[in-house]
């Protein structure tokens, strides 16, 4: 016999939870997102119109969240909504200097959070310049020349296809909800377990069982400059 609270219940009343996906709180609109990706038709095609609905505003978590379950279904419908709607993705990708993040959003809506991490680094030195590129890491001087727009695309691509858990604004987030201390930062978002760095690749966590803002890494590996003036960068100032 089946353990009713262990199993999703599949005999949805379809209008109640069009109701709680449009009115819902966002832990409500989560949890409808999860049900309406088990009731096939019926489900993808209440997130498509969820999506349409809200595709004059700019995108939360929760969006990512209803467009994933689309991204990842088999059937043809889904495949054209997103096609005809969304071509190149949830996020609208705008930078001022002329860079194509769409490689970055595919990683992130396949869930390849590695691979997506290490691209994220070579789109900050496509930012930098030929200097950067060639050297493949950071000066932090370069960073606090980067334009907002293009730190906040990256940054809504991560948020977006991560259900919020990752991105440049939760590190900082976190950041300053500990007083700007690096030593309490580390172990909140799973850089650092006592006195013994997480070695890469291998001990971070690449998906969503991560701690809060456990990604993207970058470039921790040298040092703290970096990610201080990622966290410090007037992108992030509303």
């Amino acid at each position: 016999m089946t353990d009713p609270t262990t199993a999703f219940d599949t005999n949805f009343d379809v209008s109640a939870l069009a109701l709680q996906l449009t009115t819902g709180s966002e832990k409500v609109q989560a949890q409808t997102i999860e049900k309406l990706a088990i009731l096939g038709t019926a489900g993808e095609e209440l997130l498509m119109k969820f999506l349409l609905q809200r595709q004059s505003h700019p995108p939360t978590w929760i969006d990512g969240k209803a467009y994933q379950v689309l991204y990842n279904a088999e059937s043809p419908a889904a495949k054209e909504f997103l096609q005809t709607n969304f071509p190149t993705g949830i996020v609208q990708l705008n930078s001022e200097q002329g860079i194509d993040y769409t490689p970055l959003q595919k990683l992130l809506a396949d869930q390849d959070f590695q691979a997506a991490d290490r691209l994220t680094l070579q789109k900050l030195c496509e930012l930098a310049g030929p200097a950067a590129i060639q050297r493949k890491w950071l000066y932090f001087t370069e960073v606090e020349n980067f334009t907002n727009t293009d730190l906040q695309t990256i940054n809504k691509l991560w948020l977006i296809h991560s259900e919020g858990k990752f991105g440049f604004s939760v590190q900082r987030e976190i950041w300053l909800g500990v007083g700007k201390n690096w030593e309490k930062l580390w172990p909140k978002i799973g850089w650092k377990s006592g006195n013994n760095w997480t070695r890469y690749p291998n001990e971070f966590t690449w998906n969503l069982s991560a701690p809060r803002g456990h990604l993207p890494l970058s470039n921790q590996l040298r040092g703290v400059r970096v990610m201080a003036s990622l966290l410090a960068h007037p992108a992030w100032e509303r």
